[in-house]
């Protein structure tokens, strides 16, 4: 889909050495932007991709982490 849009020419003339730079289209850089900008600020994206780092990283349990947790929170004032 096609819309326009106003954006500032400092803020254009980076874009437009950024595709350059990357070897892609400033729509491409734009899209790429927008899908960012909606991922950081949308709360269940954030939350999903909290979650499928959660999920690569598992439960795995090692005696160094556990003592290093314990350590830190006995150290920690609540």
């Amino acid at each position: 889909m096609k819309t326009a849009v106003s954006i500032p020419d400092e803020v254009l003339k980076e874009i437009e050495r950024l595709a350059r730079r990357v070897g892609r289209s400033r729509s491409e850089i734009i899209t790429a932007a927008l899908l960012e900008y909606v991922a950081r600020h949308d709360p269940e994206e954030v939350t999903d991709a909290i979650d499928r780092v959660i999920a690569g990283v598992g439960d795995a349990h090692d005696a160094f982490s556990a003592t290093a947790a314990h350590r830190i929170l006995a150290e920690t004032d609540w």
